[in-house]
């Protein structure tokens, strides 16, 4: 059983709003991701910077996909009492750096002392013309952005006690936010990949009651790999050529991997969250 569906379905008659990366609520998006310690990372992988920092993307992320511009972030923090003056500076100045870089204030949230460092973030953001999961189309392309897997094999080597480079997307996703901006229009359905492309595409399936015919077969080393934060949209194919002219203008990989047909996706990834 999937027990993070089963707990998310408990809420699903108290609001009709849940279902995607954030909620839509008169042309601003509410988005929250948690970031925790021997959860989501251990602190010899990463600096305090860094962890600060990928905090904030993987959530800025979730607004992106819906093709939302951030705006303000919430953040809630729970540090450990042995931190150091310096060492809560450090952790500032990530949440701070990316903050300017995505030109959104952070207006407030909660810190409580705590026996490891967990954080929590919420990012409002406003938007014309959302991206849902529900809106895919029989016969659209399904396509996502850069390459995956790598992700998961940086957590394997870290977990085996290895270390890998500064630049793994692990440690800092590389979110295409001037591309999808500018190619949203062509966009019928999008979210980014989290959990890996597989578990997404089984939640799209869901919102969007459409299966899946794949152009060519994808490992499943790949399609498991979570962490990516890489976007996953659908679009009509008439609009392939634009969409391409764009991404070659912003450097972005495409990989058009499946057409949606009738019918439903089942992943079989092993759930990344609950055991």
């Amino acid at each position: 059983m999937n027990k993070e569906d089963f707990f998310i379905k408990q809420f699903n008659k108290a609001s009709k709003i849940i279902g995607d990366d954030g909620a839509v609520i008169d042309g601003f998006v509410y988005s929250n991701d948690a970031f925790f310690e021997n959860i989501h990372f251990k602190k010899e992988w990463f600096s305090l910077k860094q962890i600060a920092r990928k905090a904030m993307l993987v959530n800025i992320s979730d607004a992106i996909a819906m093709n939302a511009k951030p705006k303000y972030a919430l953040l809630t923090v729970a540090i450990p009492k042995e931190y150091s003056k310096k060492e809560i500076k450090e952790l500032s100045l990530g949440f701070l750096e990316v903050a300017k870089e995505y030109d959104l204030e952070i207006i407030g949230g909660d810190t409580i002392s705590n026996t490891k460092l967990d954080i929590s973030i919420t990012i409002i953001s406003k938007t014309k013309k959302p991206k849902l999961r529900s809106g895919i189309k029989k016969d659209d392309y399904l396509c996502f952005t850069g390459t995956l897997g790598s992700c998961k094999k940086d957590l394997e080597t870290l977990l085996n006690g290895g270390a890998i480079s500064s630049s793994s997307k692990f440690i800092e996703p590389k979110l295409n936010a001037k591309f999808f901006y500018e190619v949203s229009k062509y966009i019928n359905a999008s979210m980014d990949i989290s959990d890996g492309l597989f578990f997404e595409l089984e939640r799209m399936s869901k919102r969007s009651k459409k299966g899946f015919e794949f152009l060519y077969e994808i490992p499943k080393e790949v399609g498991c790999s979570g962490e990516e934060y890489e976007l996953l949209f659908s679009f009509s194919p008439k609009y392939k050529e634009k969409i391409e002219t764009i991404a070659k203008k912003y450097k972005v990989q495409l990989n058009i991997f499946a057409k949606a047909i009738d019918g439903k996706f089942k992943c079989d990834c092993k759930n990344h969250h609950f055991d």
